[in-house]
């Protein structure tokens, strides 16, 4: 697959989810705790202002949880001051109720801040980690691994051998 090919299929999770965005959570009492701790780890690894991103990604909770069922959530959010779309990956060692379709608790959270006016970036960004975290088999390697940098290699390196 050439990289203009990549390109039209969407969009490379190594170019959102940077190393220092991963980190594994022993324990979190609720969903909004684990969206504050998102948010913290968006805040080291991005710079993001910590409340401006929680309000953002509790008021797109508020239209509907995002947990997509198996396990995971993907939250996201648009943020103004924001100037291209980045990626945040937590795993839980304790799951969390966090009102998912299938009612089942969360461990893999993948969430996504993109820029206010991002349009089809975001969609694209938003497309790229919901197919990732569909693929049963990555989520089996997620959920056994903690180092966070396997974390990172798994979600980043997995998707070359998708696409083929």
């Amino acid at each position: 697959m050439t990289a203009e090919d990549k390109q039209k299929a969407g969009m490379e999770l190594s170019s959102i989810l940077n190393p220092e965005a991963v980190k594994l959570i022993g324990n979190t009492t609720s969903k909004k705790r684990l969206l504050q701790d998102v948010c913290d780890l968006a805040f080291s690894a991005y710079g993001l202002d910590v409340n401006t991103s929680l309000e953002a990604l509790l008021d797109r909770e508020s239209l509907g949880p995002t947990g997509v069922g198996q396990g995971v959530a993907l939250p996201h959010a648009r943020l103004p001051d924001l100037t291209s779309v980045v990626g945040c990956f937590v795993r839980l060692e304790k799951p969390v109720d966090f009102g998912s379709v299938d009612r089942r608790p969360v461990d893999l959270i993948f969430a996504l801040f993109a820029p206010a006016n991002s349009g089809v970036d975001h969609l694209k960004a938003l497309a790229a980690v919901s197919r990732t975290m569909r693929d049963p088999s990555v989520c089996q390697k997620l959920r056994a691994n903690t180092d966070p940098m396997t974390l990172h290699a798994v979600l980043t390196e997995t998707q070359g051998s998708q696409a083929a």
